[in-house]
């Protein structure tokens, strides 16, 4: 079984916590990307990330200096977004680091999969950047495939088709690299976190990212090996919904917001 999740834009540095225990699969790949971005103008590099100022001068001196290979920070540790907080990694009992290293994988516009204790350099690319690599039209088709075999533990494409458990806790533009891929036979559940607005479930972007970190420890921590004992997850308010669930969607309605009180429902 794996699970997968989204980068954050913001990163740290930590060096000292944990060591880092490799590289990222793909660093090849991710070095044509780094060689393709110190290319451009910084005018370029800011109209690719989408910023202000402070934010693209801030990325365009971390490329300009970047080394893929030193002052490296665990992935897990590395990304400062509120899914990672919820996770609270730094705090993780004895085990669960062997857990998500084993079944958590980070997707990424820069690095493609990252598993959680890969040492990571800051950068910023989102893997809806308008960025026509090597003849690529976007990042999309810049890694192909790549990611969905990775992440279902075939990157060569060469393994006979058997029954793989997927648990979808990214967002729809990091997910898709692996959704358009899927056969017949994969097994992808996506973890909906909402709330009802009449007979509507509405995610709000804020909370869905705070369950979807908090779902990963909690899976951490009970060391799941099914997508059934995803089912009596009960944070904040949020359960598993079975009448709005699917084989394909494992639905939590949330009843109360964090620190508020009961929803009228």
């Amino acid at each position: 079984m794996r699970i997968i999740i989204s980068p954050a834009k913001q990163m740290r540095v930590d060096t000292d916590s944990f060591a880092c225990k490799e590289l990222p699969v793909f660093m090849d790949r991710t070095e044509v990307l780094m060689h393709w971005i110190q290319s451009l103008s910084y005018e370029e590099q800011k109209n690719l990330w989408v910023c202000n100022d402070k934010i693209a001068r801030q990325n365009a001196e971390r490329f300009a200096h970047m080394d893929l290979r030193k002052n490296l920070t665990p992935a897990l540790l590395a990304y400062d977004g509120i899914q990672y907080t919820y996770m609270a990694p730094a705090v993780f009992e004895d085990g669960q680091y062997d857990y998500v290293q084993e079944h958590l994988r980070i997707l990424s516009g820069f690095y493609g999969v990252v598993k959680p204790m890969d040492g990571v350099v800051p950068y910023r690319l989102e893997m809806q950047a308008k960025a026509a690599v090597g003849g690529h039209k976007n990042l999309y088709d810049f890694w192909g495939d790549s990611l969905y075999r990775e992440v279902i533990g075939d990157p060569k494409g060469l393994a006979s088709r058997r029954s793989r458990t997927v648990i979808n806790l990214a967002s729809k533009e990091y997910s898709k690299c692996i959704e358009r891929y899927l056969q017949p036979d994969d097994r992808y559940i996506t973890c909906i976190f909402g709330e009802l607005e009449g007979d509507k479930v509405v995610q709000k972007g804020v909370y869905a990212k705070m369950a979807r970190g908090e779902m990963v420890r909690y899976l951490a921590g009970i060391h799941a090996d099914s997508p059934e004992q995803m089912k009596n997850f009960n944070w904040s308010g949020y359960h598993y919904d079975d009448d709005r669930s699917s084989d394909q969607e494992y639905v939590f309605i949330r009843t109360t917001i964090p620190g508020k009180g009961s929803l009228s429902l």
